[in-house]
């Protein structure tokens, strides 16, 4: 499974392009799409960023709803109808389409943010009022850990 950790701020070239950190391209290393799926993030102005293998499973995850539920149809026009494969060209870069900029408000930077089996990709400034934000949600909340798969 893809792991994304760690905050890395990147420059947008003029065209659009904006280099994938390479500890993200790794992790994705070995699916079936060079590159990421990409959509606008639902509530917050930021994109999020998916391997092509978790699209797969998300994609399965709808299916076990209800079909041509209300349900169904809204995941499916907010995630797939606004989803774009972005491929990796040579130097490990991708281009952003004019709709995600335009959700996002990115300019000069971008701002990729590992969110665990995800990242996310934010105009750093709009970053850092949602992590100050998150942060002060999170004070008293815990998580039980999983326990270990065997073989693990």
């Amino acid at each position: 499974m893809a792991l994304f950790l760690s905050t890395y701020l990147n420059k947008v070239d003029r065209k659009g392009r904006v280099s994938v950190p390479a500890s993200f391209r790794a992790a994705l290393a070995g699916q079936a799409f060079h590159g990421v799926v990409a959509f606008p993030a639902v509530g917050v102005p930021s994109i999020d960023c998916f391997g092509i293998d978790r699209m797969e499973r998300l994609s399965a995850s709808i299916d076990d709803i209800d079909l041509f539920s209300d349900r169904q149809r809204n995941l499916s026009a907010t995630i797939f109808a606004d989803s774009h494969q972005l491929a990796f060209d040579g130097e490990g870069r991708i281009l952003l389409p004019e709709a995600l900029v335009k959700h996002t408000q990115i300019a000069d930077q971008a701002l990729f943010a590992g969110a665990g089996p995800s990242f996310q990709i934010w105009h750093p400034d709009a970053f850092r009022r949602y992590q100050q934000d998150a942060r002060g949600k999170a004070q008293g909340l815990s998580v039980k850990l999983r326990p270990a798969e065997s073989g693990s």
